[in-house]
């Protein structure tokens, strides 16, 4: 599909509703622009929400998933006669 559409004075161009109906495109949503071979391509983008944690998260975590001596020595155990 190939359409013709206008850079504003500001670099802005509109794309056509139905090809953004088409990929899916929300307002507000992301695209990737790449240049490839003196060409424009532009994609949706994949948004993925990360979340971040604080060292005092990380350090509780830690705490809370250490094994004691006895427990780690049980399944090093295990791990050896499955091998």
């Amino acid at each position: 599909m190939s359409k013709n559409v206008v850079v504003s004075d500001r670099g802005q161009i509109t794309l056509p509703a139905g090809l953004r109906k088409r990929l899916g495109i929300e307002p507000g949503g992301v695209v990737v622009l790449e240049e490839r071979a003196g060409e424009v391509v532009l994609k949706p983008a994949a948004v993925v929400t990360l979340e971040t944690y604080s060292e005092q998260d990380i350090a509780r975590w830690e705490a809370e998933d250490a094994l004691s001596d006895a427990e780690r020595a049980r399944v090093k155990s295990k791990a050896r006669k499955k091998v």
